[in-house]
C-alpha cells in the first residue's frame, strides 16, 4: 500500500511537470504566432504546424478575451436612435431625394450623408417586432409589426399584390402583368426560356414591387436579384426582404447598376416603368452589359401588344407603337433575337457571339474595364464580350448546369481574366471555405437549419463562403468592395451565386433588419485607414434583425477592438480560435445582436 502511495505522488510530480513544459511550449509558440500575423504567411503555417503537433488542451479553461487583456479600457455605449429612424436607408433618405434632380431618376438614386450628418446611434425595431417566418411560409406571410405598412393593400388591392390579415399581410403571388398568380405566368416564360434545367440560374428583377417573380422562381431552382426605388410604392423591396427574397434598393438612373458585366441568364421587367425607348436605348444597354451571352430578357406590359390594350392604358395609340418600334430598333441593333411575343409578353435573347455583321453598327465600348460600374455613369454605347468566351452549340456561353456550376472551374478564371487567381487558388479556397464553415457550425448550431435565411457575406471573395453553405433554406447577398484588390464578383456569378459591389465606407442599399446572418472576413483589415470601423458596425447593426447573427474573421488584435466596440451595441459575443488552433493569430468572433424595440429602456452594455 505504500509502494502505491508514493507511486502516485511521482505520477503527479511527472504530469505537473508535464504540465509546465507543455505551458511553456504554448506560450512560446503563440508569441512566435502573434509576431508572424500576416495570416497568410510562413510564420502561420509554422504555428498551425506546431499546434497540431502540441497538444494545449489541458489550457483550455483560460479564457481567452481576459487572459490576454482584449477587454482593458472603458465601453462606449451606443444610445438609440429617435423613432423617426425607424425605417431609416441612410444613402436613400426621402427628404434628400427631394433636393436632388428629378432628371433620369436621378433622385431615387445613392445620395449618401456626408461624414457630420451621419447617425450614431442604435436604429430601434418598431414595437411588436417578432422574427419572420421561416421560408418557405415567408414567402406568402410578414408579420405587421414588421413592416406596418398597408398603402399597397389598398393601392394594388385588384392586382393581388398583397392582403392585409389579422397581424400579418399575405402575398397571394400576384401582380401587376400576372395577377391570378406568379407560377402561371413563370410557367409561360418557361414555354420559351430553359428554366427546368439548370441552365438558366442568375435573375434580375427590374422593378420588383414585392418580389412574387421572385418569391416563386426558387421554385425552379432560379436566383433572382431584384430591385426597385424607394418611393411611392411604400416599403417594397422591405416586403421583399421580409418575405425572405433578395432584394436591394436601386433604380435604373444615370449610373451603372452595381452588378458585374455577363452577370445574369435572363433579364425581366414586369410593367417596371422604365421609359426604355427613351435616352436612345441607353437603359437596354445598360441591360445587355449586365446579361450573358445568350441570355434573356423579358418584357411584359407597355406598350407590347398596344393594339388591343391603349383604351384600357389611357394612352394614345400613336405613342404606344412608335415607344414599341424604338425598342425593337434597339434590339436590333444590339444584335437580340427576338423569340416570342404573345399577349402582353415578348421575349428577347442576346446576341450569341461577339460579332455584328447587321447595319447599322453600334458604337461599342472603349472601356478597359467593363466591370468597373461604382458611381460611373452609363454610357450610350455597347459592351463588347471578350473574345475568349467559349459558346455553346446555340451560340450562348457554355455554362454548366445548376449546381454543378458551383465547383466547375470559372471562365474568368481558367482565361486568366482576374490575375492572380488559378485554378490551383480556385480549388484551395473552395476547400478552406468548406474546413471554415463546417469549424462555423460547431459554435453557431442553428447556420444550416433555416433559422438564417437572408444571409451577407461582405468581402465575398471568390464566393467559397456561399458556395459552401449552399441549401434550398437559404440564400447569399455577396458584396464585392470596391477597394478590394481582385474583383471577383464576375467569377461569383459564373458560380451561380449572386452578388453586388459596394462600398463599406457608406451605408447598404437596403432597409433596417433585413438580413438574418452577416458575415464579415477581413473586412476591418481591408477597411483600416479608410473609414471609421465604429461606422462599419453600426451599418450592419442596421441592417441585421434582432437576434440576427454575425461571423467576424480577422487578425487577433482587430478581432479584440471590434469585440470592445460591439459590447457597447447590445451584441453578446464569443472569440473562437481559428479552427487550427489558438497559435493561428487569425480568429472568430460570434456575435448574437440582443433583441430591443423601441422606446424601451435598457442599457446596451452586455455586461
Amino acid at each position: 500500500m505504500m509502494a502505491t502511495k508514493g507511486n502516485s505522488g511521482d505520477n503527479r510530480s511527472r504530469s505537473s511537470m508535464s504540465v509546465f513544459i507543455i505551458a511553456g511550449l504554448c506560450c512560446f509558440f503563440y508569441i512566435l504566432g502573434a509576431w508572424q500575423r500576416s495570416g497568410f504567411g510562413k510564420g502561420d503555417s509554422i504555428a498551425v504546424e506546431i499546434t497540431r503537433q502540441t497538444d494545449c488542451s489541458i489550457l483550455s479553461t483560460l479564457n481567452y478575451e481576459t487572459h490576454h487583456g482584449i477587454d482593458e479600457g472603458p465601453v462606449k455605449e451606443f444610445k438609440p436612435c429617435s423613432n423617426r429612424y425607424i425605417d431609416y436607408t441612410p444613402c436613400q433618405d426621402q427628404l434628400q431625394a427631394m433636393t436632388s434632380p428629378r432628371d433620369n431618376m436621378n433622385y431615387r438614386e445613392r445620395h449618401c450623408p456626408r461624414e457630420e450628418e451621419k447617425l450614431h446611434c442604435l436604429i430601434p425595431a418598431p414595437k411588436g417586432y417578432v422574427t419572420p417566418f421561416r421560408w418557405p411560409q415567408s414567402r406568402d406571410y410578414v408579420p405587421y409589426a414588421n413592416a406596418p405598412y398597408r398603402s399597397l393593400v389598398v393601392e394594388k388591392a385588384i392586382q393581388n399584390w398583397i392582403q392585409y390579415e389579422g397581424n400579418v399581410f399575405k402575398f397571394p403571388g400576384g401582380g401587376t402583368q400576372f395577377p391570378h398568380g406568379a407560377d402561371a405566368y413563370i410557367n409561360e416564360l418557361a414555354a420559351v426560356i430553359p428554366m427546368d434545367n439548370g441552365i438558366i440560374r442568375t435573375a434580375l428583377d427590374i422593378g420588383c414591387g414585392v418580389a412574387s417573380w421572385g418569391a416563386y422562381l426558387f421554385k425552379k431552382n432560379v436566383i433572382a436579384m431584384s430591385f426597385a426605388p424607394r418611393d411611392s410604392h411604400e416599403a417594397q423591396v422591405q416586403f421583399a426582404l421580409e418575405r425572405g427574397v433578395p432584394a436591394v434598393i436601386g433604380v435604373l438612373g444615370t449610373i451603372k447598376l452595381p452588378y458585374p458585366s455577363r452577370a445574369f441568364d435572363m433579364a425581366h421587367c414586369s410593367r417596371c416603368l422604365i421609359p426604355w425607348s427613351g435616352n436612345d436605348g441607353m437603359y437596354m444597354m445598360e441591360v445587355d452589359r449586365v446579361l450573358r451571352p445568350g441570355g434573356y430578357w423579358v418584357l411584359s406590359g407597355p406598350p407590347i401588344n398596344w393594339r388591343n390594350n391603349f383604351v384600357v392604358w389611357q394612352r394614345p395609340k400613336e405613342e404606344l407603337e412608335e415607344e414599341q418600334r424604338k425598342i425593337e430598333d434597339t434590339a436590333k441593333l444590339l444584335g437580340w433575337e427576338k423569340k416570342h411575343e404573345k399577349g402582353e409578353i415578348a421575349i428577347w435573347r442576346k446576341r450569341l457571339g461577339f460579332h455584328h455583321d447587321q447595319d447599322p453598327q453600334p458604337t461599342m465600348c472603349d472601356s478597359r474595364n467593363a466591370d468597373d460600374v461604382w458611381y460611373k455613369k452609363m454610357e450610350l454605347c455597347v459592351t463588347p464580350s471578350p473574345k475568349t468566351i467559349v459558346h455553346d452549340e446555340d451560340g450562348g456561353v457554355a455554362w454548366k448546369p445548376y449546381p454543378e456550376r458551383l465547383y466547375v472551374l470559372p471562365s474568368r478564371i481558367s482565361t486568366g481574366s482576374v490575375p492572380g487567381v488559378s485554378a490551383d487558388t480556385f480549388q484551395d479556397d473552395n476547400k478552406a471555405w468548406k474546413k471554415h464553415v463546417s469549424a462555423y457550425k460547431k459554435t453557431n448550431k442553428l447556420l444550416d437549419t433555416g433559422r438564417y435565411r437572408n444571409i451577407m457575406d461582405m468581402n465575398a471573395g471568390l464566393g467559397s463562403f456561399a458556395a459552401a453553405l449552399d441549401s434550398p433554406k437559404l440564400w447569399v447577398m455577396n458584396v464585392m468592395p470596391t477597394i478590394a484588390e481582385k474583383d471577383t464578383l464576375g467569377v461569383i456569378y459564373e458560380r451561380g451565386l449572386i452578388g453586388i459591389y459596394h462600398d463599406w465606407c457608406e451605408a447598404f442599399s437596403t432597409y433596417p433588419r433585413t438580413y438574418d446572418l452577416i458575415h464579415a472576413n477581413g473586412i476591418f483589415s481591408l477597411y483600416n485607414d479608410k473609414c471609421d470601423a465604429e461606422d462599419i458596425l453600426l451599418e450592419m447593426d442596421r441592417i441585421l434583425r434582432p437576434e440576427g447573427a454575425v461571423i467576424i474573421r480577422d487578425h487577433m488584435d482587430v478581432v479584440a477592438k471590434v469585440r470592445r466596440t460591439v459590447k457597447g451595441m447590445r451584441w453578446k459575443t464569443k472569440i473562437v480560435d481559428h479552427e487550427d488552433g489558438p497559435l493561428v493569430t487569425e480568429k472568430v468572433l460570434f456575435a448574437v445582436k440582443q433583441y430591443w424595440v423601441a422606446d424601451e429602456n435598457n442599457s446596451t452594455s452586455t455586461e
